[in-house]
């Protein structure tokens, strides 16, 4: 069956990430209201019924903003850790699953797999999907690109990936000095630069797609971004999630061949010796 990925919405005034088939779909994140989940799926053709579980990523509010409220009308399960539980929406009780990084979770067709990260929360994850032997990353609010993001990453066939600001628009801005410095110091997220080099020094020869999402609106623009991005796409669709609205429904079909495969599980075994 072929994969499906989709930003519902990514921005600091909320992030939703769609990853899944019409049968099974997660969906990393709700930080935009029920009703825009409801919307922007319809208009895509989606069934709100493929939702089969929601991961939270942690506890910022455009993370987390209608979690509680889609999980409750839909009867979602929500995978969250305890700290971020804590700190997040409330939850119906038996609504509340556990996961734990590094851990994978099957969601009927789909296994889901948190790893660790830098970021100023109480516990910080991210995420890859995968389907079929394909799979698709989540990977936003990342304050620097440690041993554990470039684990992962060399795994994904697609990925939402953050570029979060432009370093010179950043240092120009207007922004105070403290949250210049909270954006920048390795807590905060990822510039286009930092992005871009995770993106070619360990981009795998099947990557097929990079979503650039989280982008600042005051401190960044899709235009620059992707033009950094464009020097060096080796053959990958480039693509930039909006603020407001939902991208179009990326798919990757799954025609991998036996080459693509070994290779997918080679890489996967030699990283997992680390």
């Amino acid at each position: 069956m072929d994969v499906q990925f989709i930003s519902l919405n990514s921005g600091s005034n909320g992030n939703c990430y769609y990853v899944g088939n019409s049968i099974d779909a997660v969906l990393v994140d709700v930080g935009i209201a029920c009703r825009e989940v409801e919307k922007r799926m319809k208009a895509l053709g989606l069934s709100m019924q493929s939702i089969k579980a929601i991961f939270v990523s942690h506890e910022h509010g455009d993370h987390i903003k209608g979690v509680s409220t889609l999980a409750n009308k839909y009867k979602i399960p929500v995978y969250i850790t305890d700290a971020t539980k804590k700190n997040g929406p409330i939850l119906i009780n038996h609504l509340s699953k556990k996961f734990v990084a590094d851990t994978p979770i099957t969601i009927g067709s789909i296994t889901v797999t948190a790893f660790t990260k830098q970021h100023d929360a109480i516990d910080p994850h991210s995420f890859i999907i995968t389907q079929n032997n394909i799979t698709v990353g989540v990977f936003t609010d990342i304050g620097i690109v440690c041993q554990n993001v470039i684990r992962y990453f060399k795994q994904c066939h697609a990925i939402f990936l953050e570029a979060n600001y432009d370093e010179a628009m950043l240092l120009n801005g207007h922004y105070p000095t403290h949250l210049k410095n909270r954006i920048k110091d390795g807590q905060g997220h990822l510039s286009n630069k930092q992005a871009f080099e995770l993106y070619v020094q360990h981009k795998p020869t099947f990557m097929s797609h990079v979503i650039l999402a989280h982008l600042s609106k005051e401190n960044n623009t899709p235009e620059i971004a992707k033009k950094l991005f464009n020097q060096a796409n080796h053959h990958t669709t480039i693509t930039v999630a909006p603020r407001y609205a939902a991208t179009e429904i990326f798919t990757i079909k799954n025609s991998l061949t036996k080459r693509d495969i070994v290779s997918f599980k080679n890489s996967t075994l030699q990283l997992s010796l680390f």
